[in-house]
């Protein structure tokens, strides 16, 4: 169609050049071949300032100049086709055979022209992303200075529990042997990894006597059915795995793993929005505190005679995290910034996961973790991969052969097209939109809602069979970009959603691109201006700080993560948008 269009265009300003230079149709045009345009240096493109990356500037080329130089470049083309062609094919080398010819290259020269615009902003936007993804990696490892050491559970020092889930236990750690000026995560004055206001006894005396704190946690696995082997134990369990670091599976798992020649787990890549495995060992299942009251059914039964787990299992070291997000929004009311770059933190961790072909399946408030930044900013960070999809073999299509398939975890926030879904033969999920789908279902708990597929009553949607209309409006204090993205991200049909990555970039340019979505005629070479600015903005903020801050963050992953065609996606998508209101 864009062929189509483009040649139809130049029918119509061939016919028109024709008028307009000659003053009569028919006569022959410049078929010579051209020179170089005036003003032009010999190799730089007419028209444009030559170096890769750099933005457009024009040379001095005034509009009869750019006219001549276009119409003796495409009369020079339209004759030799005419050459190659007509008199050959039609046996017609006259006025009617170069006027449609005329035609046919000046369509080729506007696509030609487009194409290139189009090259020059995919190649500074590879530049610029080239130049942030060397500085948005993830903070430096807390075990980094005891690189071999941490594989054995008798290193630690265990505090007290900061949860529980289905599958495990978690509890605040250290490591005596650790810096005393390692830094702990920041908190809302209360004990790493608990809500705020659920300080532990005594905590502040302990604190002030010089007690260590704990900037790690350990969690326990609670091994049911995985057997007593360390081998069985890292097999079955291997979904843990997926978000640690190399350093991670260099002790045991390497030894087990890969002197058996077997294929382990996908390895995830760090990101910053994204928890890290800091270590990962087998051990037996010692009682920590609470045990007794807290899962008593789990322990083996050494430790509880009625208990039905095995004596050893899986224990995974991760950075301490103050609370969740569910703990931090039962205290918090983010404004609507804030919560929007809340939202686009999951956002970017999601997108992270899509890009190295892994679905998380089991997104919720619960499973995402929040550390503060200097000025009280949450940064946000997804946790818990125990129900992922990361096989290299399959990928984002899951084969849904059979109901004994493994869907992934939470029912509630499960996309239409997982919980839906019906086996058969050839049967496929597609999990690539699906936890951007889950995304936008929990943008409502961020925005001080109920998320309407927890809530009771005549409230409650249920994903297998709610319609978009049932979606409940958002708070009109919350940005109408952000209430379109929400909407667009709960449609039903997955084909209609955009992307994690498209659906990052509306909300990076609905936070900071404002200058550039004014422009009534919005073109890549402005695009490619902006983002020259914001890239030299967004350096100097993160030079002139000490630490950086949560927005600072966000615009150099957004800078790291830049592709041209998703984000004139998301500046089509945004314009539409606002066009409709």
């Amino acid at each position: 169609m864009a062929v189509r269009q483009a040649l139809g265009r130049g029918l119509q300003l061939g016919r028109e050049l024709l008028l307009r230079f000659t003053g009569k149709p028919g006569r022959a045009y410049g078929l010579g071949r051209p020179g170089p345009a005036a003003g032009c240096v010999r190799g730089e493109r007419p028209g444009w300032a030559a170096g890769p990356g750099a933005e457009p500037r024009r040379v001095g080329l005034g509009l009869p100049n750019r006219l001549r130089f276009f119409r003796q470049s495409v009369a020079g083309l339209a004759a030799r086709l005419q050459r190659q062609f007509v008199v050959r094919a039609w046996g017609c080398a006259g006025p009617c055979g170069r006027a449609a010819f005329l035609a046919l290259g000046l369509g080729l020269g506007l696509i030609e022209e487009k194409q290139a615009e189009s090259r020059r902003a995919v190649s500074a936007c590879q530049e610029i992303q080239a130049i942030f993804t060397q500085k948005s990696k993830p903070g430096p490892d807390p075990l980094e200075t005891r690189r071999w050491q941490g594989f054995r559970l008798e290193e630690y020092l265990i505090g007290q529990s900061i949860g529980k889930g289905c599958s495990a236990a978690v509890y605040e750690a250290t490591m005596p042997t650790l810096p005393q000026n390692l830094e702990v995560t920041k908190s809302t004055g209360s004990l790493p990894g608990r809500g705020p206001g659920t300080s532990a006894p005594g905590e502040e005396q302990e604190q002030a006597l010089g007690a260590p704190a704990f900037p790690l946690a350990i969690k326990m696995m609670w091994n049911i059915s995985a057997g007593s082997s360390s081998e069985a134990i890292l097999n079955t369990m291997s979904q843990e795995l997926v978000p640690a670091s190399r350093v991670a599976l260099a002790g045991e798992y390497g030894a087990v793993t890969y002197r058996k020649s077997k294929r382990g787990p996908k390895q995830l890549a760090p990101h910053p929005n994204i928890i890290r495995v800091l270590r990962a060992f087998t051990s037996s299942v010692p009682l920590l505190p609470g045990a007794l009251v807290d899962y008593p059914d789990v322990l083996p039964p050494r430790l509880h005679p009625e208990g039905l787990g095995h004596g050893r299992t899986l224990f995974l070291v991760m950075k301490n995290y103050p609370c969740t997000l569910r703990q931090y929004l039962r205290v918090n009311t983010p404004s609507p910034r804030l919560a929007t770059m809340m939202m686009l933190q999951l956002l970017e961790g999601v997108d992270h996961l899509v890009q190295q072909g892994i679905a998380h399946r089991d997104l919720k408030s619960d499973n995402i973790l929040v550390e503060l930044d200097p000025d009280g900013c949450p940064w946000l960070v997804i946790a818990d991969f125990g129900c992922c999809l990361a096989d290299e073999s399959i990928g984002l299509q899951l084969p849904f052969s059979s109901w004994y398939v493994d869907r992934g975890g939470n029912g509630c926030l499960m996309a239409p097209e997982v919980s839906t879904a019906r086996p058969g033969p050839r049967a496929v999920i597609d999990y690539s939109k699906a936890d951007a789908w889950a995304v936008g279902a929990i943008a409502y708990e961020i925005f001080g809602l109920v998320n309407p597929f927890y809530s009771q009553g005549k409230a409650h949607l249920e994903s297998r069979s709610y319609q978009e209309a049932q979606l409940p409006a958002l708070p009109e204090s919350v940005p109408p970009d952000v209430r379109q993205l929400v909407r667009a991200l709960l449609q039903r049909e997955a084909s209609k959603r955009p992307s994690a990555r498209v659906a990052a970039n509306v909300l990076h340019l609905s936070l900071w691109g404002e200058q550039i979505l004014a422009l009534k005629n919005l073109k890549l070479d402005k695009m490619v201006g902006w983002l020259l600015q914001q890239s030299a903005a967004t350096l100097l903020a993160n030079r002139l700080t000490e630490k950086c801050c949560v927005e600072t963050k966000m615009k150099m992953l957004f800078l790291a993560n830049l592709e041209c065609e998703t984000l004139c996606q998301a500046a089509l998508l945004l314009c539409s948008w606002r066009a409709a209101l």
